[in-house]
């Protein structure tokens, strides 16, 4: 078939050979290896690859679409449920339900307790024609019970509704500190609901291995993998141990990814979750069972500064976990951490999904991404740094024994820490928060949570021991009574019956910088005047105005608003500028050929007119000796450790936060 694009035939007649003769007369010496790049694995991209003929397109999701999820979270039942039909008459095909107290809540969340809460939030939901995901944390089991009793209720064959229950016991150890101290007590809970819900008939998959808690973390692309498929190989354990037919094992898990603002990366952990799934089967001898693959977009990436931002994440976000093969996708509404999204941000969160399902028709090609030589081999590569991280994990003794070691955690954390050093140094720079923020944005809409806490109908309910099922049929039964549920987590999460681990801490990656905005903002408050830095520029505007917009914006993502620039006549003039400012930081700003003649004069100038500290926009080099004598006490430069300069900052203009960029705490 002819090329479709027109240009020069030397263009599309190029070898590999012709191109990098090109690439060595562009680099005038410098060694190719500058081209390349490192994932967050520290695994190797190349400039150039060749097209892939060797392999044959991947089997990815199981349906020609996705199905689109929408995440409700809104506390009120009431309101939540007008939202759930809204969503549903306008795309939705399943809905996360995501309950209050569940770790992905962020302080909202459904706020039911009984059966007749799931009446009001299911009023005029057709439970079968769509996919439900229960998000409740801790009490996943509770709500399960809480839904099959619905369905009993309503005459609904429990059959017929396709429900993800969102069990994730190894991540709620790792988010709480907690672990029990004789893990057979708990899986004896979770067994007996296993052969409940089996006698059911209903085809729930009980199980979730998450990948949100270990990427929200701070952990790489291939932990992620490496511990959902710990957690699924975990899960595989217990329902045999259950009791279940070997072939309904993998049917019982679902798989949670996430997707985030790295196309590539993205598409590569989708694709590879599915090879790895199938190694862990082929490994055990069951059938060849395709995952269910659920991707979320990345809360960890969301910023509450400029959060139309998140607007272009997602959608990168939401095309990579399509074009990567997921089963289902949920997009967060780009509001998310500033609060509860009202009804635009989730309108335009399940939009974001419609159009690239009907009207970019993503969903029609098998494996969009076959044949590409870069992302093929990102799949390969991400396949074997997980399979290898995996391994360690089960010659560890799996991963509730990984993360009572802390094996886990320290792998988190040194990925966590490498990821706060690329934002401090900007090497992973956040649009609108720590590149071009916008001191002056306005604030965008969001709800207010109205709801009360529900009524409950408690009572000691007087429960079998787990075993056979009979514990969550009473469970059930009680529920239909209308009862509140007991939580059996939190009466294993008491200090006679479990130990402490280390504990992970969720955290978005913008939440340093936004600190000192908010902080910024606080002082701004209470003063009325906003913190301030005086740019002081030198020369003519044509020597200064790169560097003074570059440093413009790298003072305000701490919330310090820069005075100036502007053109001044003499350096008498520029000190006359500073006293006028009301400033008590300044900045030269200017080339590396105009501070040679004037930066030491400026800065004494500068310091004189009362300046307690004077910054430089660019590197010293060899005059940083004579530069900090003449009074210039710190250099701005592009890799500098920003965050930390703007921590200091924060600290002579008297502000009163500093960033606090630990991931990692210890429960006591």
């Amino acid at each position: 078939m002819p090329f479709s694009l027109t240009g020069p035939d030397s263009f599309y007649a190029a070898d590999e050979t012709t191109w990098w003769d090109a690439v060595d007369k562009a680099l005038k010496g410098a060694p190719r290896k500058r081209l390349y790049g490192e994932t967050e694995d520290g695994l190797e991209i190349a400039p150039l690859y060749q097209r892939r003929t060797d392999l044959p397109a991947r089997a990815l999701r199981t349906g020609q679409d996705w199905t689109v999820v929408q995440r409700i979270d809104i506390p009120d039942p009431a309101q939540a449920n007008a939202q759930i039909l809204r969503d549903l008459e306008n795309g939705a095909g399943g809905l996360d339900l995501v309950f209050a107290g569940a770790p992905s809540a962020h302080g909202n969340g459904i706020l039911v307790e009984t059966v007749e809460g799931l009446e009001a939030l299911f009023d005029g939901v057709q439970l079968d024609l769509i996919e439900l995901r229960l998000d409740a944390g801790e009490r996943s089991v509770e709500h399960l019970a809480l839904l099959l009793a619905y369905l009993e209720r309503k005459g609904i064959d429990p059959a017929s509704v396709d429900v993800a229950a969102g069990t994730d016991p190894f991540g709620w150890i790792a988010l709480n500190g907690l672990m029990p101290s004789e893990p057979q007590i708990s899986d004896r809970y979770l067994k007996d609901m296993v052969a409940s819900v089996d006698r059911s008939g209903s085809p729930a998959r009980l199980f979730n291995a998450d990948g949100r808690v270990w990427h929200g973390a701070g952990g790489t692309p291939a932990q992620e993998l490496a511990l959902v498929l710990s957690s699924a190989a975990a899960n595989l354990r217990l329902l045999e141990a259950a009791g279940l037919a070997p072939e309904t094992w993998a049917d019982r898990i679902s798989i949670s990814l996430v997707a985030d603002a790295d196309q590539f990366g993205t598409i590569a952990k989708a694709r590879a979750f599915r090879a790895l799934w199938a190694c862990v089967l082929d490994g055990a001898q069951l059938p060849q069972t395709p995952a269910r693959v659920h991707m979320s977009t990345s809360y960890r990436m969301l910023t509450r500064q400029d959060p139309w931002v998140n607007l272009l994440r997602n959608t990168v976000a939401a095309f990579a976990a399509g074009i990567g093969g997921a089963d289902s996708v949920c997009v967060l509404p780009h509001t998310l951490a500033v609060g509860l999204p009202d009804g635009l941000a989730r309108r335009l969160a399940r939009n974001t999904q419609s159009i690239l399902l009907e009207e970019s028709n993503l969903a029609k090609v098998a494996d969009p991404a076959a044949g590409s030589g870069a992302l093929e081999d990102r799949t390969e590569k991400l396949c074997l740094s997980a399979w290898e991280m995996f391994q360690e994990i089960e010659g560890a003794g799996g991963l509730e024994a990984a993360l009572g070691s802390g094996l886990v955690q320290r792998r988190i954390e040194e990925a966590a820490a490498a990821l706060d050093r690329s934002v401090a140094f900007r090497k992973r720079p956040i649009t609108g928060v720590s590149e071009f923020p916008d001191l002056s944005e306005k604030a965008v809409s969001v709800l207010e949570p109205s709801a009360k806490e529900p009524a409950t109908t408690s009572a000691a309910l007087d429960l079998p021991p787990p075993g056979d099922g009979a514990w969550f049929d009473a469970l059930r039964r009680a529920a239909l009574g209308g009862y509140s549920l007991p939580s059996p987590v939190r009466e294993l999460a008491k200090p006679d019956n479990s130990v402490t681990v280390q504990k992970l801490r969720p955290m978005r990656v913008a939440e340093p910088f936004e600190r000192l905005r908010e902080a910024a903002a606080a002082a701004e408050e209470r003063s009325g005047e906003a913190p301030k830095v005086f740019l002081a520029s030198l020369g003519t505007l044509a020597q200064f105005s790169a560097r003074a917009s570059w440093t413009s914006n790298a003072f305000s993502a701490g919330g310090v608003t820069p005075v100036g620039p502007a053109v001044y006549e003499t350096l008498e003039d520029l000190e006359t500028a500073f006293r006028s400012s009301g400033a008590v930081i300044a900045c030269l700003v200017s080339s590396d050929e105009v501070y040679e003649t004037q930066a030491e004069e400026a800065a004494r100038l500068l310091n004189d007119a009362g300046a307690e500290h004077v910054y430089l926009a660019g590197k010293a080099g060899e005059k940083e000796d004579s530069y900090l004598a003449s009074g210039i006490d710190r250099f701005l430069y592009a890799g500098c450790d920003l965050l930390a300069l703007l921590c200091e900052v924060h600290k002579r203009l008297g502000l009163d936060r500093d960033a606090d960029t630990t991931r990692l705490e210890v429960s006591s």
